[in-house]
């Protein structure tokens, strides 16, 4: 049995299988081949390959710098001088003595007077005083309570107006009057009146005279209001 077992071994096997020694062999070779026409035909089939394009641009751009901004010139900082008083006394003693100028005199009865002081001469003619302001204006005040009506002293008529007489117009007419410190009207104003007897009645009433009206001892301007009656005859 051993015998059978490792006679095989040295004996070469004549069989139904001797050819399979070649498959491994061939199979081998097979890959072989296979793996170059993959990887090997490829890299020296050049021709098959892209050709590398050769003409390349190059462009250069340059930027622009903008110029540099102007230096500004720094002043160089003020230095107070300090003020120096007249008045004060020296601080060195003095090295010698002059003499003071002389005055100028001034004849009596000169137009232009002035101050002398050594050899100069501050002059200011003279001038008249101004005129003293006006009285400030006083507002009218109107009649009632502490202000009596002052009493008239002067009456003119109105005069009928013939439209109004041809139309049977009549009334009254009532005015505001402003009385002056002098007793004179010095503005008028119709409140209620017919358009036809209106100014018949401010033309007699401008025309009146009244007594001043005083408030404290002094004339004021005062308001008061007027009747002007109009009746047919």
């Amino acid at each position: 049995m051993p015998r059978d077992l490792f006679g095989q071994m040295t004996r070469p096997f004549d069989g139904v299988g001797a050819r399979s020694r070649l498959t491994v062999p061939v199979s081998l070779a097979a890959h072989v081949l296979a793996v170059a026409a993959v990887i090997v035909v490829p890299l020296v089939a050049s021709d098959a390959l892209p050709s590398l394009r050769t003409n390349l641009s190059v462009s250069m751009v340059t930027p622009v710098v903008p110029p540099p901004p102007p230096l500004r010139r720094i002043a160089p900082p003020a230095v107070e001088t300090p003020a120096v008083n007249t008045n004060a006394a020296p601080l060195e003693a003095p090295t010698g003595f002059s003499h003071e100028p002389d005055l100028v005199a001034v004849e009596a009865g000169s137009a232009d007077l002035g101050v002398l002081i050594g050899d100069v001469t501050s002059s200011t003619a003279l001038v008249p005083p101004p005129d003293p302001p006006p009285p400030p204006r006083r507002e009218p005040v109107r009649v009632g309570g502490a202000i009596q009506p002052p009493t008239k002293i002067r009456d003119v008529a109105p005069v009928y107006p013939h439209i109004a007489q041809a139309a049977g117009v009549s009334g009254i007419v009532i005015v505001s009057a402003t009385i002056g410190t002098d007793g004179a009207v010095v503005d008028t104003t119709v409140l209620r009146a017919h358009p036809l007897l209106a100014q018949a009645a401010l033309d007699a009433v401008r025309q009146w005279r009244f007594t001043p009206t005083r408030l404290n001892g002094e004339p004021v301007p005062v308001v008061m209001t007027v009747t002007v009656n109009f009746q047919l005859r």
